[in-house]
């Protein structure tokens, strides 16, 4: 693997500088995915006790499916590689989320019913 010039070097900083408001832009987006990651894993924790079964199996698999990914070091671009490593993990959870948007939902009203109701909710 060869070095960029100072040029190619300095073109990239550049590059990026120019775009900062747009990269500032999206840094939040990968945070909301990795925040509904977590709701992701609370769904599955609660199908797996049995407290929420009001899910398509298709869903909760395309879920449970989506997060063995994120789980795998061995994904398409490893971990392990600083800076994109995890690109591909939340470009997986994106896409899962859009296909179960509206079972998240139900279960995120699921989850603030039980609350009200003070029952104790697993996830």
């Amino acid at each position: 693997m060869s070095t960029p010039s100072n040029g190619d070097h300095d073109l990239d900083i550049a590059k990026v500088n120019q775009r900062a408001q747009e990269i500032e832009h999206k840094l939040p987006r990968l945070k909301k995915v990795f925040g509904h990651a977590k709701v992701m894993l609370s769904m599955v924790k609660d199908y797996w006790t049995g407290a929420y079964r009001e899910i398509p199996y298709w869903a909760i698999s395309a879920v449970s499916l989506a997060l063995l990914y994120v789980l795998n070091p061995a994904d398409v671009i490893p971990d392990f590689i600083v800076g994109v490593g995890y690109l591909d993990d939340a470009t997986i959870v994106a896409f899962c989320l859009k296909l179960v948007e509206r079972e998240l939902e139900r279960y995120q009203e699921w989850q603030a019913a039980q609350a009200k109701a003070g029952k104790v909710v697993a996830g």
